[in-house]
């Protein structure tokens, strides 16, 4: 759905502001009916550019007080291979973003957790029996900002 119009981009906008919105009160931000609101909701739901909502903690707060990238250069690019390695990533919760990248590395993972010790232990479980050729963590040492909302075209 690449056809997206301004009254589609002024509810995306809005939602990524405040997802807890009703539908009442985006439609009524957005100058539509609730009808008309929902209609458009469930567009932008279907093909994939609404994806739900989630509500944004503060990681330290919650006791999570370590943020690691990792960059990790691999030796295989088979498809079996990346299959295997993807899900052995999505088993490690911590890991809360997973991209794979151009450049010198393949892959980039942010993992979240509580200290070093966390990091270790999911450091070993992402590595164990992968045949990785490097590994390396980015250690943050400050959030300036994160989820920002995405700039609409």
């Amino acid at each position: 759905m690449s056809d997206l119009d301004q009254i589609d981009h002024d509810i995306l906008k809005a939602l990524q502001q405040d997802a807890s919105l009703s539908q009442r009160e985006l439609a009524e931000r957005i100058g539509l009916s609730q009808n008309a609101c929902w209609r458009r909701l469930q567009k932008l739901t279907e093909a994939g550019i609404l994806r739900g909502s989630r509500a944004s903690i503060d990681a330290a707060q919650a006791g999570l007080h370590l943020t690691v990238f990792v960059m990790i250069r691999t030796r295989h690019h088979d498809d079996a291979w990346a299959h295997r390695f993807r899900a052995r990533v999505e088993s490690i919760p911590e890991i809360t973003e997973f991209h794979r990248i151009g450049g010198e590395w393949d892959y980039m993972a942010k993992l979240v957790t509580t200290s070093m010790s966390g990091y270790d232990r999911c450091y070993k479980a992402l590595i164990e029996d992968m045949n990785l050729e490097r590994v390396t963590g980015v250690f943050s040492m400050e959030t300036i900002f994160e989820g920002r909302p995405l700039r609409l075209p």
